[in-house]
Protein backbone atom coordinates (compact mmCIF):
# COMPACT_ATOMS: atom_id res chain seq x y z
CA UNK A 1 0.00 0.00 0.00
CA UNK A 2 1.50 3.42 -1.27
CA UNK A 3 1.29 6.02 1.51
CA UNK A 4 0.72 9.87 0.63
CA UNK A 5 0.58 13.07 2.49
CA UNK A 6 -0.91 16.06 0.84
CA UNK A 7 -1.85 19.13 2.72
CA UNK A 8 -2.89 18.31 6.51
CA UNK A 9 -5.09 20.43 8.36
CA UNK A 10 -5.82 18.44 11.31
CA UNK A 11 -9.15 19.92 11.94
CA UNK A 12 -10.24 19.13 8.61
CA UNK A 13 -8.89 16.73 7.59
CA UNK A 14 -9.83 13.70 4.76
CA UNK A 15 -8.33 10.93 4.28
CA UNK A 16 -8.86 8.73 1.21
CA UNK A 17 -8.22 5.01 -0.17
CA UNK A 18 -8.13 4.00 -3.46
CA UNK A 19 -8.75 -0.21 -3.54
CA UNK A 20 -7.55 -2.42 -6.29
CA UNK A 21 -11.81 -3.58 -6.64
CA UNK A 22 -14.81 -1.94 -5.62
CA UNK A 23 -14.75 -3.22 -2.39
CA UNK A 24 -17.71 -6.10 -1.03
CA UNK A 25 -20.38 -5.47 1.91
CA UNK A 26 -17.80 -7.84 4.08
CA UNK A 27 -14.71 -5.48 2.72
CA UNK A 28 -16.83 -2.46 3.57
CA UNK A 29 -17.64 -3.29 6.94
CA UNK A 30 -13.75 -4.29 7.75
CA UNK A 31 -12.74 -0.96 7.04
CA UNK A 32 -15.71 0.49 8.21
CA UNK A 33 -14.58 -1.01 11.38
CA UNK A 34 -11.03 0.22 11.30
CA UNK A 35 -12.01 3.61 11.22
CA UNK A 36 -14.93 3.73 13.62
CA UNK A 37 -12.29 1.79 16.40
CA UNK A 38 -9.49 3.92 15.71
CA UNK A 39 -11.66 7.01 16.08
CA UNK A 40 -13.73 6.21 19.00
CA UNK A 41 -10.03 5.48 20.52
CA UNK A 42 -9.03 9.41 19.60
CA UNK A 43 -12.39 10.29 20.98
CA UNK A 44 -11.43 9.03 24.02
CA UNK A 45 -7.88 10.22 24.22
CA UNK A 46 -6.03 7.23 23.27
CA UNK A 47 -3.38 9.33 20.98
CA UNK A 48 -1.59 11.57 23.71
CA UNK A 49 1.90 11.50 23.26
CA UNK A 50 1.86 13.24 26.44
CA UNK A 51 1.33 10.01 28.29
CA UNK A 52 3.25 7.33 27.17
CA UNK A 53 4.54 5.84 30.04
CA UNK A 54 4.85 1.94 28.98
CA UNK A 55 6.06 3.10 25.75
CA UNK A 56 8.85 5.12 27.47
CA UNK A 57 9.85 2.45 29.76
CA UNK A 58 11.64 0.40 27.03
CA UNK A 59 11.28 -3.32 26.51
CA UNK A 60 11.16 -4.69 30.23
CA UNK A 61 7.57 -3.86 31.84
CA UNK A 62 7.85 -6.23 34.29
CA UNK A 63 7.12 -4.77 37.43
CA UNK A 64 6.60 -0.91 35.81
CA UNK A 65 5.68 1.37 37.93
CA UNK A 66 2.55 3.27 36.65
CA UNK A 67 2.19 7.08 37.67
CA UNK A 68 -1.52 7.91 37.30
CA UNK A 69 -1.00 11.34 39.16
CA UNK A 70 1.29 11.88 35.91
CA UNK A 71 -1.68 10.92 33.33
CA UNK A 72 -3.92 12.33 35.37
CA UNK A 73 -2.15 15.53 35.04
CA UNK A 74 -1.87 15.26 31.11
CA UNK A 75 -3.60 17.90 28.99
CA UNK A 76 -6.75 16.07 27.23
CA UNK A 77 -5.91 15.22 23.70
CA UNK A 78 -9.25 13.89 22.05
CA UNK A 79 -10.38 13.32 18.31
CA UNK A 80 -13.43 16.20 17.99
CA UNK A 81 -15.37 14.64 15.04
CA UNK A 82 -16.03 11.79 11.77
CA UNK A 83 -18.12 11.83 9.03
CA UNK A 84 -19.35 8.49 8.01
CA UNK A 85 -17.40 6.66 5.32
CA UNK A 86 -18.17 7.18 1.69
CA UNK A 87 -17.77 5.07 -1.28
CA UNK A 88 -17.21 5.93 -4.90
CA UNK A 89 -16.33 2.83 -7.42
CA UNK A 90 -12.32 1.69 -6.00
CA UNK A 91 -12.19 4.71 -3.75
CA UNK A 92 -13.22 5.40 -0.48
CA UNK A 93 -12.99 8.14 2.05
CA UNK A 94 -13.67 9.55 5.27
CA UNK A 95 -13.09 13.40 7.11
CA UNK A 96 -12.01 13.52 10.24
CA UNK A 97 -11.51 16.82 13.51
CA UNK A 98 -8.24 15.16 14.47
CA UNK A 99 -8.80 17.50 17.92
CA UNK A 100 -5.68 17.80 20.19
CA UNK A 101 -4.99 14.18 19.21
CA UNK A 102 -1.09 13.68 18.76
CA UNK A 103 0.52 12.95 14.92
CA UNK A 104 1.28 8.92 16.48
CA UNK A 105 -2.43 8.08 15.64
CA UNK A 106 -2.19 8.75 11.78
CA UNK A 107 0.86 6.56 12.47
CA UNK A 108 -1.52 3.77 13.79
CA UNK A 109 -4.19 4.42 11.50
CA UNK A 110 -1.64 3.50 8.75
CA UNK A 111 0.15 0.19 10.42
CA UNK A 112 -3.95 -0.92 11.00
CA UNK A 113 -4.95 -0.39 7.38
CA UNK A 114 -1.35 -2.03 5.74
CA UNK A 115 -2.34 -5.10 8.00
CA UNK A 116 -6.07 -4.65 6.72
CA UNK A 117 -4.62 -4.62 3.30
CA UNK A 118 -2.32 -7.64 3.55
CA UNK A 119 -5.08 -10.08 5.49
CA UNK A 120 -8.62 -9.00 4.41
CA UNK A 121 -8.63 -6.86 0.89
CA UNK A 122 -6.25 -5.05 -1.41
CA UNK A 123 -5.89 -1.52 -0.79
CA UNK A 124 -3.51 0.36 -3.11
CA UNK A 125 -3.04 3.41 -1.11
CA UNK A 126 -3.88 5.49 1.60
CA UNK A 127 -4.05 9.26 1.31
CA UNK A 128 -3.71 11.78 4.09
CA UNK A 129 -5.30 15.09 3.71
CA UNK A 130 -6.37 17.43 0.48
CA UNK A 131 -8.70 16.87 -1.80
CA UNK A 132 -9.32 14.47 -4.98
CA UNK A 133 -10.19 16.37 -8.06
CA UNK A 134 -12.58 14.16 -9.27
CA UNK A 135 -14.41 13.76 -6.15
CA UNK A 136 -14.91 17.50 -4.94
CA UNK A 137 -15.47 17.65 -1.26
CA UNK A 138 -18.77 19.39 0.53
CA UNK A 139 -17.92 22.96 2.26
CA UNK A 140 -19.17 21.12 5.71
CA UNK A 141 -18.86 17.86 5.90
CA UNK A 142 -21.69 16.08 7.49
CA UNK A 143 -19.98 14.90 11.25
CA UNK A 144 -21.22 12.76 13.74
CA UNK A 145 -21.01 15.65 16.49
CA UNK A 146 -21.51 14.91 20.36
CA UNK A 147 -23.56 16.13 22.95
CA UNK A 148 -22.38 16.35 26.77
CA UNK A 149 -24.21 12.43 26.93
CA UNK A 150 -22.11 11.50 23.92
CA UNK A 151 -25.14 10.35 22.23
CA UNK A 152 -24.52 11.08 18.51
CA UNK A 153 -26.29 14.04 17.39
CA UNK A 154 -26.61 14.40 13.06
Amino acid sequence: MKVTFREVNPFDLWIWLEFATVPSIVERQYVEELFDSWFYVGKLGGFNAENFQVMEAGVDLSYMDYDTDQSEQALMAPMHNSSEFEYRGTWGRCWFDLGTSDPVALDVLINALMQLGRDYLQIEQAIVGGVNEDWPVESKAEARFYDDNENIQN
